[in-house]
């Protein structure tokens, strides 16, 4: 088997598990027809339909520190799931295989840190569980900076999956809580994932603007930490004011 060949197979697995758990939305989800006329080209009212959302949020003081909050750590999050392989094979020198092992690790773990997330916030709430888990993502952060070898690397790999699934569904999950009523949904969550690709750019051009500065990839993981304690900052504010609201 040529080297390249099970980067190759990979991706052809992908393909195969994202069409595989597809039938099941197709065959469950109700059809539905498109009841929009569009006046003018797409992206014109994409931007539209974004700036009505926002001028929306504006007016919602907790999902507004929300959003601000996730912005900022999802920086930190998405940076550390794009570069945690990089990391390894640049600053720890780890074959391919075992970066690959990596992978598959997290991803495995992953399904039992969003269950566990899940069950948690039942009990604790979204916010007060998102505010454990980005401080946990602050601990990974100074591991990672501190990490010297494949085990410590194995390690990182396996606490990132454990908060890596449950941090993306529960911060789905508290935005559908705390959007208004609204059957525009598409648009409410279009303007989620435009905030959080925007954070992605925002991250991965920081972590390598840094690694050229200082040549040294363990300081940008380091100011990763930066990110996740503004966004914690963000997400206290809109659990204190999310209290206020419910004692008036």
């Amino acid at each position: 088997m040529g080297k390249s060949q099970p980067v190759q197979l990979t991706f052809l697995l992908v393909g195969i598990w994202w069409f595989g758990f597809a039938q099941i939305t197709f065959a469950r989800l109700p059809k539905s027809t498109a009841v929009t006329k569009h006046t003018v080209n797409a992206f014109t009212e994409g931007f539209t339909e974004l700036r009505k959302v926002y001028a929306q949020v504006k007016q919602l003081p907790v999902l507004k520190r929300f959003l601000r909050g996730f912005f900022f750590y999802s920086m930190g999050v998405q940076t550390v799931m794009m570069a945690a392989t990089i990391f390894g094979g640049k600053v720890l020198k780890l074959p391919d295989e075992m970066l690959i092992v990596t992978v598959v690790i997290i991803q495995i773990v992953a399904i039992a840190g969003a269950w566990s997330m899940a069950r948690l916030s039942t009990r604790f709430g979204n916010l007060r569980v998102l505010i454990a888990v980005v401080i946990f993502w602050i601990g990974i952060c100074i591991a990672g900076y501190k990490m010297q070898t494949a085990m410590h690397f194995y390690l990182l790999a396996t606490a990132v999956g454990l908060v890596m699934g449950g941090i993306q569904s529960l911060s789905r999950s508290t935005y559908a809580k705390l959007m208004p009523e609204t059957e525009d949904t598409t648009s409410f969550f279009s303007y989620y994932d435009v905030t959080e690709k925007l954070s992605i750019v925002i991250g991965m051009f920081s972590f390598a603007y840094i690694d050229d500065l200082t040549e040294d990839m363990r300081n940008s993981v380091l100011a990763l930490v930066v990110f996740f304690v503004i966004g914690l900052i963000w997400i206290i504010s809109a659990l204190r004011k999310q209290k206020q609201l419910s004692q008036n």
